[in-house]
């Protein structure tokens, strides 16, 4: 196995080279030399698309006889589900959602590389996953220098296991990585393999100025971006959305609530409304309407005959539901804020100034909050 290892991590690293991800020699090196497939000793599950029916998942392990290139294929491989569930706990299938993942190879050396970073540098890693993304910060900056922060205790011991097994040993803590990391403080460098509706300040706040902070914002409409920030003097962060469109599992304390119980969506007048619904399909189009309702959730409902398209936040108490009649759009309205007015609102200034794509979004991050707007 350990030839045939080799030989796939070569051809990885040439795929990743000549599709622009990895653009330089250390980073690349990294890649041909830490052993992906050790990450995912545990297995990882295959997902199973059926017309109808929810997504499934079921395990891969080891022993399967295209598990091995599949570790090296640029795919994220999902290593467990609803929280605790890993790929030897299950024989069959299931429908939870994932929770922990070996990311795509293509955005992990992107993002590592986004950072700009040098040798002496020290890193702060926020989410674990299986450890791949730590052993190539290891294998480039050397363990002392890379810190590694994860929720889960059980996605950390296995993370650790791996690491040891390729011969690293950075620092991995368990704790709430939106909280950062105190003790190796200031760091030159943050990377986050987690998705987040805000930047936590105390990233920016345990940066050294002039240090990078590289990781991906969104909402809970699931539209999301990868940003990169510079830290000021002043302890402000400040920087761009990067083109590409990428999306992490949200950070497990940003996650949405459950529905719970829908509110009653005949309570309210219908109105006419000038935008659709089905505008929500385009990704910078929902990302800008989350920009108004970052925790606003989205879901369709067959009612009466009639497909429903809904738009609830939960904590807010707040709804919108839309429905076709005809060429014409229709919406109603519920709780404390006109949801749908304020999204319409924000959509509607954004297509006034041209519609400008993501990688033309600034957002800078201070004491007081999160700030994301457009150049026109």
């Amino acid at each position: 196995m350990t030839d045939d290892a080799e030989k796939l991590r070569l051809r990885l690293a040439g795929q990743l080279a000549d599709a622009g991800h990895l653009r330089t020699d250390p980073w690349r090196q990294a890649v041909e030399a830490v052993p992906r497939h050790e990450f995912l000793r545990g297995g990882y599950f295959e997902r199973i698309d059926v017309p109808g029916r929810p997504t499934a998942w079921t395990p891969a392990m080891p022993e399967n006889p295209s598990w091995l290139e599949a570790c090296y294929t640029d795919d994220s491989l999902v290593t467990q589900i609803a929280g605790t569930i890993v790929p030897g706990d299950l024989r069959g299938e299931i429908t939870h959602l994932p929770t922990s993942s070996g990311t795509l190879p293509s955005l992990v050396v992107r993002m590592l590389e986004e950072l700009q970073i040098d040798e002496e540098h020290r890193l702060l890693l926020i989410g674990i996953g299986t450890g791949y993304s730590s052993g190539l910060a290891c294998h480039r900056l050397g363990d002392a220098h890379v810190t590694a922060v994860e929720i889960d205790p059980d996605v950390a011991a296995h993370a650790r296991s791996a690491l040891g097994r390729c011969g690293y040993a950075p620092t991995v803590a368990v704790g709430d990585g939106l909280a950062g990391w105190k003790n190796g403080k200031p760091h030159d460098r943050v990377i986050a393999y987690c998705g987040t509706v805000t930047i936590p300040y105390e990233w920016v706040d345990q940066t050294a100025p002039g240090g990078t902070i590289v990781t991906t914002v969104g909402g809970w409409m699931y539209s999301s971006e990868l940003a990169r920030l510079t830290v000021a003097a002043d302890g402000t962060a400040s920087g761009r959305f990067l083109h590409g469109r990428n999306s992490f599992m949200l950070a497990r304390p940003q996650t949405p609530p459950p529905l719970g119980l829908l509110p009653d969506l005949d309570q309210a007048d219908e109105q006419p409304t000038e935008l659709a619904a089905p505008m929500l399909d385009d990704w910078d189009t929902r990302f800008v309407a989350q920009l108004a309702a970052p925790r606003t959730q989205r879901m369709t409902l067959d009612r009466d005959g009639r497909t429903e398209h809904v738009l609830l936040d939960v904590e807010a108490g707040a709804w919108a539901a839309l429905r076709q009649e005809g060429s014409r759009w229709l919406v109603r309205q519920g709780g404390p804020d006109r949801l749908w007015d304020r999204i319409t609102d924000h959509v509607t200034r954004w297509r006034h100034d041209g519609s400008p794509t993501l990688d033309r979004f600034d957002i800078t991050v201070t004491p007081e909050g999160q700030t994301i707007t457009w150049r026109r």
